[in-house]
C-alpha cells in the first residue's frame, strides 16, 4: 500500500538520512521534504534523489502556517515525520528565541495542519536531553520513558515543550501521534559544528580540537541508520499516543572520542585544547531502549567501533561536502540551483 510522507527538516543530518533509508526501503511511497534551508539544511545533500519521481522538495518554514496548510491541501499526506528543529545547544544559549519559535510554534503549526486535514500518524522526533542528565558515578541509571522531564538548556526546554504540545493534541483533539527520544546521533552528513564531524574536519585540517571542560561528559551514541530504522518501525507499528526511547548502548566520554579520532587519522593528541565549559553542561546521557525492543523488536545494530570508522571514512572521502559548509558556500546552493527557475 502506497503512502505519502512529509518529512520536515529533511535537508538536515538525520532527516536526510531518514529519507535515503525510506526511499530505499519503501520505493512505492511518495516523500515530500519540507525544509527552510537554514544554516543546518544543505540541499546538496539531497542531490542523489532530487530527480526521483516519488520525491519532492519544498522550501518553506514550518512556522509559515499558510505554506504548511497549502502543502497539506495539495499533498494530503498520510504520515508526517517532524525532524525540523533548531538543535545546537550552544546556539540556544546565545539566542533562545529562535529555538522557541521553530521548535514550539513550528510544531504547533504542524499539529494544527494534521488536525485540520487528518493523517494516519504524526511522529515527533525528540531528544534524550528533555530528561536532563544522569550522574557519572551511577552507571546503572538510565533514562526510561517514565523519567521526569528536567531540562537544562533553552534547546532541551523547547523540545520538551514541543513534546508536551504533541501529547496534548493527542489527548484533546485525538491526533494520532507518536514521539521518539533519541540519544546522540552520528554518521554521514552531520553538520560540522557537532562534536564528531567538527573533530574530524579540524583534525584533517591540522587545526586545534576544542574540548569543553576536561571532556569527561558522557554521551550514548546512536548510529544514524539505526535511528532511521527505529522511526520506520514506530510510524508503522508503534502504538498511538506513546513515547519511545531510542538508544545506542554506546556510552563514551567526549575526550575518549576525540582521542580515538586523532588515532584513526594519525594526528597528534597535542591538537586537543581544553576550553571553558558550556553553561549548564549535562554530564551524562544514557537511554534504556527496552520498550521499543519489547514492543517492536528494535535493537541498535551498529556498535561504536564500526560506526565511528564508517563515519570517519565518510568525512575523509567526502571533503567537498563539509568544506563547502565550512566556507559558507553551501548556503548559496539553493539559489545557484533554483534561483533562475
Amino acid at each position: 500500500m502506497t503512502k505519502t510522507i512529509i518529512v520536515t527538516g529533511g535537508a538536515g543530518f538525520i532527516g536526510s538520512n531518514f529519507i535515503f533509508y525510506m526511499i530505499d526501503k519503501h520505493p512505492d511511497y511518495r516523500f515530500i521534504c519540507l525544509d527552510k534551508l537554514t544554516y543546518a539544511g544543505n540541499l546538496s545533500t539531497l542531490t542523489p534523489i532530487m530527480d526521483k519521481p516519488n520525491f519532492r522538495f519544498v522550501k518553506a518554514d514550518i512556522c509559515d502556517r499558510t505554506a504548511v496548510f497549502n502543502l497539506f491541501e495539495e499533498e494530503k499526506p498520510d504520515v508526517v515525520v517532524n525532524f525540523a528543529a533548531e538543535s545546537h545547544v550552544d546556539r540556544s544559549i546565545e539566542n533562545p528565541g529562535v529555538f522557541l519559535e521553530t521548535n514550539i510554534m513550528g510544531t504547533a503549526v504542524m499539529m494544527d495542519a494534521c488536525r485540520k486535514y487528518g493523517i494516519e500518524r504524526y511522529h515527533q522526533v525528540s531528544t534524550d536531553e528533555v530528561y536532563g542528565d544522569l550522574p557519572i558515578d551511577k552507571p546503572e541509571l538510565l533514562f526510561t520513558e517514565m523519567t521526569p522531564i528536567h531540562t537544562s538548556s533553552p534547546y532541551s526546554a523547547s523540545k520538551a515543550s514541543a513534546d508536551l504540545l504533541v501529547l496534548a493534541y493527542h489527548r484533546t483533539f485525538g491526533v494520532p501521534i507518536t514521539i521518539s527520544r533519541c540519544s546522540n546521533n552520528y554518521g554521514p552528513y552531520q553538520f560540522p559544528e557537532k562534536l564528531i564531524p567538527l573533530m574530524i574536519a579540524n583534525a584533517l585540517n591540522d587545526k586545534s580540537l576544542p574540548v569543553y571542560g576536561e571532556g569527561l561528559n558522557v554521551r550514548d551514541w546512536l548510529y544514524v541508520d539505526d535511528h532511521c530504522k527505529a522511526i520506520d518501525l514506530i510510524i508503522h507499528n508503534g502504538r498511538v499516543g506513546e513515547v519511545y526511547n531510542i538508544g545506542g548502548h554506546n556510552e563514551m566520554r567526549n575526550i575518549d572520542i576525540v582521542k580515538l579520532i586523532c588515532g584513526a587519522l594519525g594526528k597528534p593528541e597535542s591538537l586537543i585544547t581544553y576550553v571553558t565549559d558550556r553553561k549548564g553542561h549535562d554530564m551524562r546521557y544514557a537511554i534504556d531502549p527496552t520498550k521499543i525492543h519489547n514492543e517492536l523488536g528494535w535493537l541498535p545494530e551498529t556498535n561504536f567501533a564500526d560506526g565511528i570508522k564508517l563515519t570517519i571514512d565518510w568525512y575523509v572521502n567526502n571533503r567537498p561536502w563539509w568544506q563547502e559548509i565550512i566556507s559558507g558556500d553551501y548556503q548559496y546552493y539553493y539559489e545557484r540551483m533554483y534561483g533562475n527557475r
